[in-house]
């Protein structure tokens, strides 16, 4: 599901907010403004020593990726390759070209640029290996911001908290308002550690996902590349392909290439 992201993140704090309130807790009493203040400036701030301004820059758009989701179709990836593989063993390396600009992946694109091209085995290989180490260095990148903002919250909720306490502790003269006040104190941890687990943490955890599932699509690319250009049996080349796909997936619609695998190297 691909926006199963943003219906987790729902369900987490739809349901920590109903059993608060089965416990005659009031979801009004989670709303504190200094403490939200806290845990934003202070998780923030941290965040953006950690990673950098232009890291900072790309949260929005990552955010949206991660609850929009991305499908990767492997199926249709195949079924793509395989139709080059009997092209060019029907009409020759150099019938590819003409069919390079209905290929919408520009990984794939280019990797069969340069097969069209003549390019050595060897080189086209490399080539591709270090298109696809970069995008893992990018996702990795982009992905950081909330990993550490995941590590920093907790802590800064806890001071948040040291904060309240020490408020409370200069006014022992009322104890009418120190139970309101060391309650008021806590919320901050409240607020740190459940931004963390229940929104920062899996929107990293899930981009990291979607990284991988693209690493494996490009994988699979650049094993079909590297067959298209030896000549090998589309039979052969669709059974060695059909190994990175998921039993239940093989056999996808024909004319398809798994569009949209570039989403998530452009927003990180």
């Amino acid at each position: 599901m691909k926006a199963a992201t943003a219906i987790g993140i729902v369900v987490a704090i739809v349901g920590i907010l109903f059993s608060a309130m089965m416990d005659g807790t009031s979801p009004a009493a989670f709303l504190n403004i200094p403490a939200l203040i806290i845990i934003c400036a202070g998780t923030g701030g941290a965040t953006l020593a950690s990673v950098g301004m232009d890291s900072m820059k790309k949260i929005p758009s990552l955010y949206k990726l991660a609850f929009a989701g991305l499908e990767l179709d492997l199926g249709a990836r195949v079924q793509l390759i395989v139709s080059m593989a009997e092209q060019a063993r029907r009409e020759g390396l150099l019938a590819l070209d003409a069919q390079l600009e209905t290929v919408d992946d520009e990984f794939t694109r280019k990797g069969l640029q340069l097969v069209v091209d003549g390019t050595d085995p060897e080189l086209v290989q490399a080539t591709l290996e270090a298109e696809i180490d970069g995008m893992i260095t990018r996702h990795a990148q982009g992905a950081a911001p909330f990993e550490k903002a995941g590590g920093f919250a907790p802590t800064i909720g806890i001071i948040g908290t040291v904060m309240g306490l020490v408020h409370v502790l200069q006014n022992l003269a009322a104890p009418a308002t120190l139970g309101p006040s060391i309650s008021s104190a806590f919320i901050a941890t409240l607020m740190g550690v459940g931004s963390a687990n229940i929104v920062f943490l899996p929107v990293s955890n899930r981009l990291k996902q979607m990284s991988s599932m693209e690493v494996e699509l490009r994988m699979l690319t650049l094993e079909g590349i590297l067959a298209v250009q030896a000549g090998e049996n589309p039979r052969v080349v669709a059974d060695k392909l059909n190994a990175f796909v998921p039993p239940d997936e093989r056999g996808a619609r024909d004319g398809e290439d798994g569009g949209g695998a570039e989403e998530l190297r452009e927003a990180a």
